[in-house]
């Protein structure tokens, strides 16, 4: 068997995680003067993201350094699945953060009203936003390259979606200003429609990984192709793939032929297993040698 490898995934997603709460606390505070000086349930919008968003990154940073601790006595295969639990929990948060927007847009229709102050401020704190944003989705997707953490990608999912949502803004805090006070609570309509569609997204990856969903076709195909192209093997069946947190689990019975040794059946296992785990940061490789004949082996699978 092979045991994972450590590589500097673990310290790139702390990272990850400081940096989004940082960033999420930041945007708060300013939303929160701007939504004061300007009263714009658009602006309130993006504001009660991003309020949340300091709650599910704090969650986040919980959850990552709590899933990349070392395997323990009661929890053998690791705590990989902290980071699906996160993820669950800021589905719901975000879902909750659409739901609440929805009624007071719905409100802001039946009673709409003009901007009449703080237009240059709320331009300006949506734009300062914007950049912060995508200077943190940088970071992130570097990461998520690095690490493939569901963690991490579900914090930079809702912070792409806090981009469209201050660039929508601003086009809200425009048409408002101008007299169209219908847009802002229009906008603020989508924006809701679209958290709740990039909350089903992080949700259903989570869940995804709860149920040891295997792992994607062109990683199972690398695998096989690895597999299969040992001169000594005759095959193989039985094979699982699941992820838990970065880890990658790959278990598999290797079809060699009967007369081999134990030993020489264990080499060839051994270095089946070592080819495999190349393939991934962080994986854990378990291969049963089976013996066959053959005249009897069956067809690649």
């Amino acid at each position: 068997m092979i045991r994972p490898q450590h590589s500097n995934a673990a310290n790139l997603m702390r990272w990850a995680t400081y940096a989004s709460v940082a960033t999420a606390i930041v945007l708060m505070i300013a939303k929160v003067i701007a939504w004061f000086v300007t009263d714009s349930v658009s602006i309130l919008a993006t504001l009660l993201d991003s309020s949340l968003d300091v709650l599910a990154s704090g969650l986040n940073l919980i959850a990552v350094r709590h899933a990349l601790s070392p395997p323990d006595a009661e929890h053998r295969f690791g705590h990989g699945k902290a980071e699906a639990l996160s993820g669950v929990g800021q589905a719901m948060f975000i879902a909750g953060s659409a739901g609440f927007l929805l009624l007071q847009a719905m409100g802001r229709i039946i009673n709409p009203q003009q901007m009449t102050s703080g237009f240059g401020l709320g331009v300006g704190v949506m734009v300062f936003s914007m950049i912060a944003t995508i200077l943190l989705l940088l970071f992130q997707n570097y990461v998520v390259k690095k690490t493939d953490s569901t963690a991490i990608k579900a914090d930079a999912l809702h912070y792409k979606t806090d981009l469209l949502v201050n660039g929508s803004v601003i086009i809200a805090l425009f048409l408002t200003f101008y007299g169209w006070g219908y847009f802002d609570a229009l906008f603020g309509i989508g924006i809701a429609l679209y958290i709740l569609y990039s909350a089903w997204q992080i949700l259903k990856e989570a869940i995804d990984l709860l149920m040891d969903h295997e792992i994607d076709h062109n990683a199972r195909a690398q695998i096989v192709s690895i597999v299969t192209q040992h001169p000594n093997a005759l095959g193989y069946h039985d094979m699982r793939t699941r992820r838990s947190g970065t880890r990658i689990f790959v278990q598999l019975h290797l079809e060699l032929e009967a007369t081999l040794t134990l030993a020489e059946a264990h080499a060839i296992a051994d270095k089946v297993e070592r080819d495999i785990a190349a393939l991934f940061d962080d994986a854990e490789v378990i291969i049963h040698e089976d013996p066959v004949r053959r005249n009897a082996v069956r067809e690649l699978s």
